[in-house]
């Protein structure tokens, strides 16, 4: 892509690692991921490395994590590391009573079997709400698994609920590598993450020297891999993994910012929680204004994870997803001339009772990023993110991609004008009560960094 001014987009100059278009799936539904990710434990013959947020104490995450311990059992010389955030790991559910969290699965585990497997908790901030350990992937030999969810029930449909997300299958040992070299070199050997599976965990504040340290080396780290070959050959895609974590030299908010301002004809983005970077606002309505088609995809006020359909045990948490859509509205407000015009797309995805956590872009239908970034303030600038730059320049994977889309617009309405989307005064009286507080206090804007 060569942009009229001469300019060369720069994430077109990253390094690459070579993938066969044959080597690269893509899961559709909650269960598949599953399924997919129960076979591939139990295949696994040399190393299985998972990152995510969080593994659940509850049904899905115990099959999940004794499904690795049996993997483990069968072959003890396979090399098993499973990586979540510090902080996550050992506490309840928001809204639950105060537990140890799911450290108590870690350990129970632990004493059941004979050889063991690491559970490594990464402290990236001294407190969950200032930043957490957001990284994903999960690697299988030399399969990578790659998606935003966590591991839990919902997740997993586990039961009669789910949490829709993306699900990308890549089979590449360069990639795998990277993924694994980055958790061992840079995660596994700081001061600052400890093994789960033990009584003794160090309280926070002793670790804040580590973690002060920690975060020095994460704002400079990024994937290694050897580039393959500077030609792609006509069955193949380039692929660049990337890391982001703070503000400056961050690599993956700089990719995402690029996507979006060098678009030339259509873009289709995926956010679960609608509070867009002032900057990615601003690239979008530069689309627009010069005729390019946007299309966003974000869940419905009732389809995210925060959102609390009992209004008799509403808490505070609650208000999360009444912020969002009061963003979106906003937003919808402001871009009406472009809905109207058929530029911009704005559908909301609503499926009975289930959550809503896809994430992601595709400019053009030649680039594409799979990632856990939310695409806002919080991962912009507080968590530690990562993702995979897909460049397709002979759109060999165009079919996959849009049949992924079809899927995802199955459950999705249109928004045609702005008064489709609830206000304030449109809200039960305690979410009603509390955004009132929060505008009148002026948190509104606090919040939106921090969300």
């Amino acid at each position: 892509m060569n942009l009229a001014n001469g300019r060369t987009p720069f994430f077109q100059s990253l390094d690459t690692i070579s993938v066969a278009s044959s080597d690269f799936s893509i899961l559709n539904t909650t269960k598949e991921f599953k399924e997919k990710l129960l076979a591939l434990i139990k295949s696994a013959r040399k190393r299985i490395y998972i990152t995510a947020l969080y593994l659940q104490d509850d049904n899905a995450g115990r099959e999940i994590l004794h499904a690795i311990y049996q993997a483990k059992q069968d072959n003890p010389g396979l090399d098993v590391k499973i990586f979540v955030d510090f902080l996550r790991a050992q506490r309840g559910l928001m809204g639950h009573k105060k537990s140890i969290g799911n450290v108590r699965l870690y350990r129970e585990c632990a004493e059941t079997y004979e050889h063991q497997i690491e559970i490594l908790g990464v402290p990236v901030k001294s407190k969950e709400v200032f930043g957490v350990f957001h990284v994903k992937g999960f690697v299988f030999d030399d399969v990578l698994l790659y998606s935003g969810a966590s591991l839990n029930e919902v997740y997993l449909h586990h039961a009669d609920r789910y949490r829709y997300d993306r699900y990308h299958q890549i089979k590449n040992q360069a990639l795998c590598d990277s993924f694994v070299d980055f958790l061992q070199t840079q995660v596994a050997q700081s001061d600052a993450v400890h093994p789960l599976t033990v009584e003794n965990i160090p309280d926070r504040k002793k670790l804040l020297s580590a973690i002060k340290k920690f975060k020095k080396i994460l704002r400079s780290s990024h994937y290694l891999f050897k580039t393959t070959h500077s030609e792609l050959h006509n069955t193949e895609v380039a692929m660049t993994p990337l890391l982001g974590f703070g503000r400056r030299k961050n690599l993956l908010n700089k990719v995402i910012f690029e996507l979006v301002k060098n678009t030339q004809k259509h873009i289709i983005i995926y956010t679960p929680y609608f509070n867009l970077p002032n900057n990615i606002n601003r690239a979008i309505r530069g689309l627009l204004r010069r005729g390019k088609v946007v299309d966003i995809i974000v869940g419905d006020k009732t389809a995210n994870d925060f959102y609390i359909h009992d209004q008799k045990v509403f808490n505070k948490i609650g208000i999360v997803p009444y912020v969002y859509e009061t963003n979106l509205r906003k937003f919808t407000k402001r871009n009406q001339r472009y809905i109207d015009k058929g530029l911009l797309n704005l559908r909301l995805w609503l499926d009975d009772g289930n959550t809503f956590h896809l994430k992601g872009i595709s400019s053009d239908e030649t680039s594409h990023l799979i990632t856990g970034h939310n695409i806002n303030p919080r991962a912009c600038k507080l968590d530690l993110e990562n993702g995979i730059l897909i460049q397709d320049p002979n759109r060999l994977l165009q079919n996959k991609f849009h049949q992924e889309y079809e899927n995802i617009l199955t459950h999705t309405t249109r928004i045609e004008h702005f008064e489709q989307i609830e206000d304030v005064n449109d809200y039960p009286d305690e979410p009603k009560r509390l955004m009132r507080s929060v505008k009148r206090a002026k948190l509104d804007s606090i919040l939106n960094r921090l969300l």
